[in-house]
C-alpha cells in the first residue's frame, strides 16, 4: 500500500457530501466508460464527477485535485434455469417502452450478478489505498463512504420522470368527477343487452354518465369503431363524462372519457354515478376491450409495428463505429432515433465528434450540465465504435445509455424530462433551438439543414405583390388523401376485412399540395387601406446541404381528438425538387408599399370567443389570428380556421397582422422600451436589441434566438437591402434519401420511433440497442426524411 503521506497535501480539498450533494458514480462525466468498464471509474472526492481512465489524468493536471474512489463492477453471468415448458408470455398491456406493462428492451438479455470493488486512488502515480481501510484519514473515510451510500442521480432522476409518466394508462382525477350533474330522468340501465340509442351498434358502446344516454364512440382512422353518436351527443349537450360499457369491474373501475377536458380520466365516485342509472357494479364483469387493448389491436391489426421493425425478416446484428445502439431510457426512442440521424451529417461531425478533444480540454465547472460537452460525449460514443460490442442472440446491443444528454435537453423542457411518448420532430426542433443558443463565435452544424422559404403574396385587389422570407430548417409536405392512387379498392373494401389496405399516395401529390396557391382572406392591403383577399404561394429561395422533409402525419380529427394518417406515401429514393424553387421579384410585378399606413387599423379580438378558444387548448397567438381572419364572426368559423391550419409553419408563433409587416418580414409595431432594456442588460448595444426585437415581432425570447444566430449581421447596417438567401448555403436541387424515422402508434402520445440510415452503401436499422442491416426499408411508411443534396 502506497504511504499515507501522499494524501497529507490534499486532504484540504477533500469534501464530506451532504444529502442534496449530486454524485456521479454511475458513469464518466466525458465518455460513456463505467465501474463495469475494464478500467472502472474514479469518483473526485472534491467535485464528486465521475471519469473514466482517459480522462481523469486530464482532469488532475487541469484542477489539482488529486484523491478519487475508484469502482470497479465485476459482473458475472447467471446461469438461466432448465425450462420445463414455454412458461407464459409476458402480456403486453401498454403502448410504451420501458415502464411496467409496456415492452421490455432488455427482455432476451442475459441475466448477471453485480460485485462492486472499491479502492482510493491519488494521482499523480494512481497510488491506491484498499477500502475499507481504517488507516485512511477521516475525511477521507467520511467522503468515500458517503459517495458508496449516496442514491445514483441517475436513479433519481428516473423516478422524477416517472412521476410525470403519461403511457397511455395512468391517468388524472376528471374535475368533473366530484360535482357531476345527474339528471333524474328516470333513466335505468340494464345489465346487458345494450344498443346505441342512435344506430344498430352493439359494441364500443359509452354510457352518458350526465343523463344516462347509451352511444356509439369515434370511428378509428381505418374504418372500424363507431359512428362518433357519443360526440354528438356531448357537443349538443355539453354533458362531459362517459363510460365505455363492458370495461366496468366490480371494484368500480372503468374507462372513463371527459369530452370536456378531452383525456381519458379517473372518475373516483363512478360506483355511485352508475347507481343512479340502477347499474350494481359488483353484480358486472369485463366483457369489452379498454381503450389501451385496443391501441394494442389496432396497431397489430394494421401490421405497423411488424413492417416497421422488419419483424418477418431475419435481421443480421451489425456492431463497429457508426453502429452503436441506445438503450431506451423509458420512452426516448424518439430521442434516439432523432440523435442517430443527427450524427449523419458532416457538420455535427466535425462540431462535436472531431472538435470533442478540444471541447474537452476546458474542463468545465459543470460538464455535466453543459450542452457541448455531453453533445459530444454522445456524439463521439456513437461513432467511436467503442461501445458496440458484438450483440446478443436477439440484436441487442449493451448500448449506450444518454441519461446525462437526456437530463440535461429536459432540464428546459416539461415534457422532454418525463418518461412520456413525445414527437420526434418537437424534439429535432428542440435540439436545434438548443443549438443555436449554445453557438455563437462558433459553427451552427444546423446550417447544413437551413434553408430560405419565400412567400409571394398578391393583392386581390390590387394585384401588388409582397416577397417575405424566413429561415427554416425541415420542409412539412401535407398528406393529400384524396390523391390515393387506390382509391377504388379503399372505397370497396368489406368493413369486416382483415386485409391490410392503406391509402397509396404518390411524392408528387404531397408536393403539388404544397405549392398550390392558398387563399388569405382578411388581408390588408397597403396599397388600397383595406382588408382585401389575397392569394399566397411559397416556394424555397435556397437548397440547403440536408433537407429534411416531415409528412404531416399527424393531424386533429373533427372530434378535437389526434390521430395519425395510416398512408403508403411513395418517397423517392432521389428527388429533384426544382419545381421548388423560388424565383424572387419578377419584371413588371408592382411591390405593395413596404410600412403600413398610419390609417391602418389596429387588430381587434372578440375576448369571449378568444377565452373560447383557449379553453380548447390551442395556444393564444393561433387563437388571434383565427378570429383576426375571421373577422371575428364566430366560433364556427375560428375553429375550422384552426383545424385547417394546425400543421402552418407559424401556427403557434406571435402573430403579427400583415397591416404591421415589411417587405423585409420584419415587424413595423413600435418596440416595448422595457423589452429593449431587458436584452440590453445581457450585454449586448442598443441597436442590436432593437434589431432583434423588430426581427423577431417585439418578443423577447424569440430575439434572444435571433441574436444567437444571427452574431455576425448585428454590426451589419440594419438599413441594408433584405437578402433573398439569409445568409443560407445554396446549391443544386437534386438529392437523394440518406435517412427516415418511423412512427409505430396511432398518436405521437403513444407507440415506438425507429430509424433506418444508409450507411456505407447499406441500409441499417436502429431500433434502440437493436442495429442490424435491413432487409426491406420500409421507407413509405416513414414520418420524417432526410435527404443530403447529390
Amino acid at each position: 500500500m502506497a504511504s499515507l503521506d501522499l494524501l497529507t497535501p490534499h486532504l484540504g480539498k477533500i469534501k464530506i457530501p451532504g444529502p442534496n450533494q449530486l454524485i456521479y458514480k454511475d458513469e464518466c462525466v466525458y465518455s460513456f466508460d463505467n465501474p463495469e468498464s475494464e478500467t472502472g471509474l474514479y469518483v473526485s472526492l472534491v467535485t464528486f464527477l465521475g471519469f473514466g481512465r482517459n480522462y481523469v489524468e486530464q482532469y488532475f493536471q487541469k484542477t489539482d485535485n488529486a484523491v478519487f474512489l475508484h469502482i470497479y463492477t465485476e459482473k458475472k453471468p447467471v446461469p438461466e434455469p432448465e425450462k420445463t415448458g414455454d412458461g407464459p408470455e409476458k402480456k403486453i398491456t401498454r403502448l410504451a417502452i420501458g415502464v411496467e406493462g409496456g415492452f421490455d428492451p432488455d427482455s432476451g438479455k442475459a441475466k448477471y450478478t453485480y460485485t462492486n470493488h472499491y479502492s482510493v486512488v491519488a494521482l499523480p502515480g494512481f497510488h491506491t489505498y484498499p477500502w475499507p481501510n481504517p488507516d485512511l484519514p477521516e475525511v477521507v473515510r467520511k467522503s468515500v463512504q458517503a459517495i458508496i451510500d449516496a442514491e445514483s442521480p441517475f436513479k433519481m432522476a428516473e423516478m422524477a420522470a416517472l412521476e410525470g409518466t403519461w403511457d397511455g394508462e395512468t391517468r388524472e382525477v376528471s374535475v368533473h368527477a366530484v360535482n357531476l350533474k345527474q339528471l333524474d330522468n328516470g333513466v335505468k340501465v340494464p345489465p346487458s343487452g345494450w344498443k346505441c340509442n342512435k344506430c344498430d351498434l352493439t359494441n364500443n358502446l359509452w354510457l352518458n354518465l350526465t343523463d344516462g344516454s347509451i352511444l356509439c364512440g369515434r370511428r378509428f382512422f381505418d374504418g372500424t369503431g363507431g359512428n362518433d353518436h357519443a360526440v354528438e351527443h356531448y357537443r349538443e349537450t355539453g354533458y362531459p363524462l362517459a363510460v365505455k360499457l363492458g370495461t366496468i369491474t366490480a371494484d368500480g373501475k372503468g374507462d372513463v372519457y371527459s369530452y370536456a377536458e378531452d383525456d381519458m380520466v379517473e372518475d373516483p365516485y363512478l360506483a355511485d354515478h352508475l347507481k343512479h342509472f340502477g347499474i350494481n357494479v359488483q353484480q358486472l364483469q369485463k366483457t369489452d376491450k379498454s381503450m389501451v387493448e385496443l391501441e394494442l389491436e389496432l396497431n397489430q391489426r394494421t401490421g405497423e409495428w411488424n413492417t416497421l421493425q422488419e419483424s418477418g425478416s431475419e435481421l443480421r446484428p451489425l456492431h463497429g463505429p457508426g453502429l452503436t445502439g441506445l438503450n431506451n431510457l423509458g420512452n426516448s426512442c424518439y430521442i434516439n432515433s432523432v440523435v442517430q440521424v443527427i450524427f449523419r451529417m458532416p457538420d455535427f461531425v466535425r462540431r462535436f465528434v472531431e472538435g470533442a478533444p478540444e471541447i474537452f480540454a476546458t474542463f468545465p465547472e459543470d460538464p455535466v450540465n453543459d450542452f457541448n460537452v455531453q453533445t459530444a460525449k454522445l456524439g463521439v460514443g456513437l461513432l467511436s465504435g467503442r461501445y458496440s460490442r458484438s450483440a446478443d442472440a436477439d440484436g441487442s446491443q449493451e448500448g449506450l445509455a444518454p441519461h446525462m444528454f437526456r437530463q440535461l435537453l429536459g432540464r428546459g423542457h416539461a415534457e422532454f424530462r418525463t418518461k412520456r411518448q413525445q414527437d420526434a420532430h418537437e424534439f429535432y426542433l428542440y435540439m436545434l433551438t438548443l443549438l443555436e443558443r449554445h453557438s455563437r463565435h462558433r459553427a451552427n452544424p444546423s446550417d447544413c439543414l437551413k434553408f430560405s422559404v419565400e412567400e409571394r403574396v398578391r393583392c386581390g385587389a390590387s394585384g401588388g405583390v409582397r416577397y417575405q422570407q424566413r429561415a427554416e430548417h425541415h420542409l412539412p409536405l401535407p398528406v393529400p388523401l384524396a390523391a390515393a392512387t387506390n382509391a377504388a379498392l379503399l372505397r370497396d373494401r368489406r368493413p369486416d376485412s382483415t386485409q391490410i389496405i392503406r391509402p397509396e399516395i404518390p411524392f408528387q401529390a404531397c408536393l403539388d399540395s404544397f405549392m398550390k396557391e392558398e387563399t388569405v382572406e382578411q388581408f390588408y392591403s397597403s396599397a388600397v387601406n383595406e382588408k382585401v383577399t389575397a392569394y399566397k404561394i411559397t416556394r424555397l429561395a435556397t437548397f440547403p446541404d440536408y433537407l429534411l422533409i416531415q409528412l404531416k402525419k399527424f393531424t386533429i380529427k373533427e372530434d378535437w381528438t389526434p390521430a395519425k394518417l395510416d398512408v403508403s406515401v411513395d418517397m423517392p429514393w432521389e428527388v429533384d425538387l426544382s419545381c421548388l424553387r423560388s424565383r424572387g421579384p419578377q419584371p413588371g410585378e408592382t411591390q405593395l408599399p413596404d410600412s403600413a399606413p398610419a390609417s391602418a387599423p389596429a387588430p381587434l379580438y372578440n375576448d369571449s370567443l378568444l377565452s373560447d378558444l383557449l379553453e380548447m387548448g390551442f395556444p393564444v397567438e393561433a387563437c388571434k389570428k383565427a378570429l383576426y381572419y375571421t373577422n371575428n364572426s364566430g366560433m364556427e368559423a375560428a375553429s375550422n380556421w384552426l383545424m385547417e391550419h394546425m400543421n402552418d409553419w407559424d401556427f403557434a408563433n406571435k402573430f403579427e397582422p400583415p397591416e404591421t409587416q415589411t417587405a423585409g418580414g420584419c415587424s413595423s409595431l413600435p418596440l416595448d422600451e422595457a423589452s429593449v432594456e431587458q436584452i440590453m442588460g445581457m450585454g449586448f448595444e442598443r441597436a442590436q436589441a432593437q434589431r432583434a426585437l423588430a426581427a423577431a415581432g417585439g418578443d423577447v425570447g424569440r430575439a434572444v434566438d435571433w441574436i444567437f444566430s444571427h452574431a455576425a449581421e448585428l454590426d451589419a447596417p440594419a438599413a441594408a437591402p433584405p437578402d433573398r438567401r439569409l445568409g443560407c448555403r445554396d446549391g443544386p436541387e437534386k438529392y437523394k434519401l440518406i435517412a427516415f424515422i418511423s412512427h409505430m402508434g396511432t398518436s405521437t402520445m403513444v407507440g415506438h420511433y425507429v430509424c433506418h440510415i444508409l450507411h456505407e452503401g447499406r441500409w441499417v436499422i436502429f431500433n434502440d440497442n437493436k442495429v442490424a442491416l435491413s432487409e426491406n426499408p420500409p421507407k413509405d411508411l416513414g414520418y420524417l426524411y432526410l435527404y443530403e443534396r447529390l
